[in-house]
């Protein structure tokens, strides 16, 4: 062998050192890096957890602040509502302030003290109800009486203001006073008068009658066959005629309560159904015909009392006294009954 091929034993040592610290260099570095790899994951799965702690938490306070975003809108609401319950209360206070305010200058005002205001609120209050009793009952007669208890109160008074006043309340007492006893008391006598002389009415046409305004052989049958045509009487039997009289009463009654309760409908409705009744249950004849015209004279005729005169002299003192013609007192009255007013500081009206 050659001996400058073969190396010398320390030069393989060498080697094997280098190569042994070079692995033990690589086998550090590897420890090293898996040991700082290892913290790092550490590091990182710690920081993860504490960010899902963090997430968490938030998440918590976010439900937190929900709730009392909540809360806060439920009392804003709550606030809102009692501040419109509030507002209604203020506006009705104001109403009532306004109200009060005008009582105060109602009870300031001198025109509504004394005797005379009295008088004028019993005038006021008697054509108000004579008004109502010819509206709601159609009481003619009631109305009249409480005209003549309001113009012996306006009588009382003597100021040349309420002279016009007068004047009116005497032209609807002449008014009120030429209605008669009014359309009411006047249909219902008519109906009355019409139901009684239902009982004279002929069940058969005379045989005279028939004899002249028929045919010939009409004439020559006459003594021994009466004819005569169906629509003149169609209840022939006493039970169907008593039935049919006892309809048409029937209808007479509720003629009578259509005009108690103002009912021109029902009224007309009853008078129509009359006349056919007395079609069917009494032939042609002048009492008849009498009848039907009763009954066409009754549906022209209006039910309640109409004037244009009516209620203006109620209107006409509500006028003067919103008008404040009345400003001031009004002289004492010509009743010696009756003592001067007294002004007051505070005297009710």
């Amino acid at each position: 062998m050659n001996e400058a091929n073969v190396a010398p034993p320390s030069t393989h040592r060498g080697r094997g050192v280098a190569a042994l610290i070079a692995v033990l260099l690589l086998l550090a570095i590897a420890a090293v890096a898996w040991r700082w790899w290892s913290q790092r994951q550490a590091q990182e799965q710690a920081q993860s957890m504490e960010t899902a702690q963090q997430i968490d938490a938030l998440d918590q306070r976010l439900d937190s602040v929900r709730r009392d975003q909540r809360t806060l809108t439920q009392r804003v609401q709550d606030a809102a509502a009692t501040n419109r319950v509030l507002r209604d209360e203020v506006l009705g206070l104001g109403q009532r302030g306004a109200l009060l305010e005008e009582s105060v200058a109602k009870l300031s005002d001198p025109s509504r003290h004394g005797a005379q205001a009295l008088r004028l609120d019993e005038v006021e209050l008697l054509l108000s109800l004579a008004q109502q009793r010819l509206l709601i009952a159609d009481d003619l007669e009631g109305a009249r009486r409480a005209y003549a208890l309001a113009a012996g109160a306006l009588d009382g008074i003597d100021d040349h203001r309420l002279l016009n006043l007068k004047q009116v309340l005497q032209q609807e007492r002449q008014a009120l006073d030429a209605l008669g006893p009014g359309p009411r008391a006047q249909l219902e006598k008519q109906l009355d008068a019409f139901a009684l002389s239902l009982d004279g009415l002929p069940t058969r046409t005379p045989a005279a009658s028939q004899a002249a305004s028929g045919s010939a052989w009409q004439r020559w049958l006459a003594p021994l066959v009466q004819v005569r045509a169906s629509r003149d009487a169609a209840f022939v039997s006493p039970t169907d005629r008593g039935a049919g009289e006892a309809a048409l009463r029937i209808e007479v009654s509720l003629a009578h309560a259509a005009l108690e309760r103002d009912d021109r409908a029902g009224f007309d409705a009853a008078l129509t159904r009359m006349d056919h009744w007395l079609l069917r249950l009494w032939p042609d004849s002048p009492d008849l015909r009498q009848g039907r015209a009763q009954l066409a004279a009754l549906r022209k005729l209006p039910l309640r009392a109409e004037s244009p005169v009516l209620g203006s002299t109620l209107q006409q003192l509500r006028s003067l006294r919103n008008a404040g013609v009345a400003s001031r007192p009004l002289p004492s009255t010509t009743n010696p009954a009756v003592p001067p007013p007294v002004e007051t500081p505070e005297q009710t009206p």
